[in-house]
This record gives C-alpha cells, structure tokens and sequence, in this order.
C-alpha cells in the first residue's frame, strides 16, 4: 500500500507541478498580451501623434504654398503698377520738361516786355509830340477836336490806370486816324473869323488837297492857302462848284467835276 501511496503522491505531485507549470505558463501568457495589448496600443497612439504631425505639418506646407502663390501674383502685380509707373513718370517728365521750357519762354517774354516797357514809353511820347506837330503845322481843319485828341494821349499817358499796350493803341489809332483824313472828303459847319467878325460857315475838305468854307447865306466863300498859312477869299465863281461839292460830301448828290482852287507845293528854300 506503501508502494501505491508513493506513487500515488508522486502522481499527485507531479500532478502539482504540471498544474503550477501551466498555471505559470498561462499568466506568463496573460502577461505577454497585456504587454502586447500596451505596446500596440503606444503604438497606435504614436501612429495617431504621427498622424496629427504629418497633417498639420501638410497644412503648414499648404499654408506657405498659398501664401507663396499669394505673394507670387502680388510680386507680379507691383511688377506690372512699376512698368505703368515708369510709363506714366516718363510721360509726365516729357509734359515737365514741356512745361519748364514754356516757363522759361514766358519768363523771357516777361523779360522782354519789360525792356519793351521801358522803351516804348518814350518812343509813344516822341509819337504824340510828332502828332501834335504835325497837327499844328497841318491844314487847320477839325483843329479843335485834333488838338483834343492829342491832349487826351497826354493825359492817358500819366495814368496808372491805363496799361501800357492800351496807351500804344490809342497812339496808333490816333495816327490811323489822321492818316485817313488824307484819303475822305467831307462836310461840316463851324465858326470862322471872316473880316473880324466869327461867323457860321460850311467848311469842306477833299483830302488835305482843299479846304474850303461857304457862308450859310452862301454869299461869301474861301480857302486855305498852305503856302501863305491863311484863309483867302475866293469869288462868286466858286460858289456854285462848292455848294455842289459839299453836297457831294454829304452823300446829297452824285460826284461830278469840280473846278476848285488848289494850292501847288511851294519850293523850299534848301533847294534854291
């Protein structure tokens, strides 16, 4: 019984140990799964970290390549505003330099109207002493409203009022004036110192040629002789031949001929 007792407890102790061995064996296992299960899972997690990584590191790549293409076309447009801007500044350089040579016309025109300025306010004083020399030493016919115009020119000159190119018209016009009395005729009544006495006369005058004056009543008639600087009195014979050139000058009747004294060039001394 002894015998089957040891075997017995041989059995049951290896019965033991093969039980204890599995038993081992399996939280052996048990273990290596957990550490299994936890190494995957950090896995996982480091897959998932790598994840987020790679995707925000493509979002960031992304980003520049926009922000790239972005600064890219704005690079390309201030290109294109520099070539307009250089169009444009070399366009308003070329009206600049326009501008500047008109400038610089104008400030020598400036320039020279006042050294015209300076000369032409003595040569219009010259001018209107001619005038009124020539004016005296003229026919004396209008000698009244001459010798006014020629004072107005005197007064007109020493007003500040009055610009310089306006004083230079009135001078001109003034000589246009006179110069057109040689090439009109005309008529008009005035007073005339005839044997001492002023009377009322009719002058006429054919260019600076003939000036001549009837009475109202027509009974006594004259002219002016350039060469004695006086008045003359002319006969009967003339009075008809006036009166019709009178008329004439006052547009009453046609032109016709006209038999009327006229005074020939006298000869200077110097050519004697």
């Amino acid at each position: 019984m002894q015998p089957r007792l040891r075997k017995l407890a041989s059995s049951t102790a290896v019965a033991v140990i093969l039980a204890c061995g599995a038993t081992s064996v399996q939280a052996q296992s048990s273990s290596t799964q957990t550490q299994a299960g936890s190494e995957l899972e950090q896995v996982f997690q480091e897959a998932t970290e790598l994840n987020k990584l790679a995707q925000a590191s493509q979002e960031r790549v992304d980003k520049i390549a926009n922000d790239t293409q972005r600064l890219l076309r704005e690079f390309q447009t201030t290109l294109r505003q520099i070539e307009s801007l250089k169009a444009y500044n070399a366009q308003q350089q070329s009206v600049i330099d326009d501008q500047n040579r008109q400038i610089n016309e104008l400030q020598q025109s400036i320039n020279d109207v006042v050294s015209i300025r300076r000369e032409i306010t003595p040569l219009m004083l010259r001018m209107i002493d001619r005038l009124e020399q020539f004016v005296s030493l003229d026919v004396p016919f209008l000698l009244e409203k001459r010798t006014d115009r020629v004072e107005n020119l005197r007064e007109f000159m020493g007003r500040s009022d009055v610009s310089p190119s306006e004083k230079f018209r009135l001078v001109l016009e003034a000589y246009q004036i006179e110069n057109e009395f040689g090439r009109t005729i005309e008529s008009y009544r005035g007073t005339l110192a005839i044997d001492g006495q002023d009377r009322q006369v009719d002058f006429l005058r054919i260019g600076r040629v003939i000036l001549a004056y009837q009475t109202i009543d027509g009974q006594m008639q004259g002219h002016w002789n350039k060469n004695t600087g006086s008045w003359e009195a002319l006969g009967p014979e003339y009075s008809g031949p006036i009166d019709s050139a009178m008329r004439f000058a006052k547009k009453q009747a046609a032109p016709q001929m006209y038999l009327l004294p006229v005074t020939g060039p006298q000869q200077s001394k110097e050519a004697n």
